[in-house]
């Protein structure tokens, strides 16, 4: 069984003719909760970014939107890089109808991204059980 350390801090301000006292108690475990925390928030927030990222390409494929669009152009190309592992997976051709795309390597893409922030996040907090 481990020992917890506590750390107290103690400060006393004196405004006018009232003194007021501040006890501060804190201890090792709690801080090693709230880094993990913090590292499952920043690990999701990213996963996030990505997955919107990755939805909008999607939709906009899906949509048939113009690629020398300037926002259709940003998201194509800030998306490419984490759906190009994903383009072969498959045999066939995306499924096109008229200027729309179907990109089931996408839809993919965003499960195995989602997949890999819920190991990173599960991965980081397997103490906390």
């Amino acid at each position: 069984m481990t020992e917890d350390t506590q750390n107290v801090r103690e400060t006393t301000t004196r405004t006018g003719d009232t003194v007021q006292k501040n006890t501060e108690t804190s201890n090792s475990q709690d801080d090693a909760e709230h880094k993990t925390n913090v590292i499952s928030r920043v690990v999701w927030y990213i996963a996030g970014l990505l997955l919107v990222v990755l939805g909008l390409r999607f939709v906009l494929t899906l949509l048939g939107a113009n690629a020398t669009n300037g926002f259709a152009d940003f998201v194509y190309s800030t998306s490419h890089p984490f759906v190009a592992p994903f383009f072969s997976l498959f045999n066939y051709d995306n499924y096109t109808y008229g200027t729309s795309h179907f990109e089931v390597y996408t839809l993919v893409a965003m499960i195995v991204y989602s997949l890999i922030a819920w190991g990173i996040v599960r991965l980081v907090t397997l103490n906390r059980d």
